[in-house]
């Protein structure tokens, strides 16, 4: 098991989430899981479309809860964005191919993950987010080795980048 590495990052506005999230996602590499955890509104989504956003995406990202999964393709990698919220059962995930969608060539991030215990793989990354006032605390976990070396370049002050995801 990797040494535990753990950040702690505060986000004041949503531009501050999607740069955070862009930040992280310059650092992913395939074959990847993060794992996002907060209550409803927290800013998963918002999160994970700063991610998309560093992979060239600037359209709108919506959270999947209907259809639970959201490709989005960049060349050679694709990143599968999860919302397990209304799963009924972790099992469920075996039905829809969930072994699939985890081929070493994509990234995928994972809203309300603990919804699919014991059906997905083990999380390269862990990010609780959580109302703080008006904005949010986010805690970076990592999982694996890969995970450590993400956080370990991930800076203090991402850069704010406008909405189409340039500086």
């Amino acid at each position: 098991m990797p040494e535990l590495l753990t950040l702690q990052r505060h986000a004041d506005s949503e531009d501050a989430m999607v740069a955070l999230g862009h930040a992280l996602g310059e650092l992913l590499l395939p074959g990847m899981l993060v794992a996002l955890h907060g209550d409803l509104g927290a800013g998963k989504t918002t999160f994970s479309r700063g991610v998309l956003r560093a992979f060239g995406h600037s359209g709108a990202v919506k959270s999947p809860t209907y259809t639970l999964v959201e490709p989005y393709s960049f060349g050679d990698t694709t990143v599968y964005h999860f919302d397990l919220y209304r799963l009924g059962e972790a099992e469920e995930l075996e039905y829809l191919g969930i072994r699939d969608y985890f081929d070493g060539h994509s990234i995928a991030l994972v809203e309300w993950p603990e919804r699919g215990a014991g059906s997905l793989p083990a999380a390269d990354l862990r990010v609780a987010i959580v109302s703080a006032g008006e904005g949010r605390e986010l805690r970076f976990e990592a999982g694996s080795q890969r995970g450590i070396e993400c956080l370990r370049q991930l800076p203090n002050e991402p850069v704010k980048h406008d909405a189409s995801g340039a500086q």
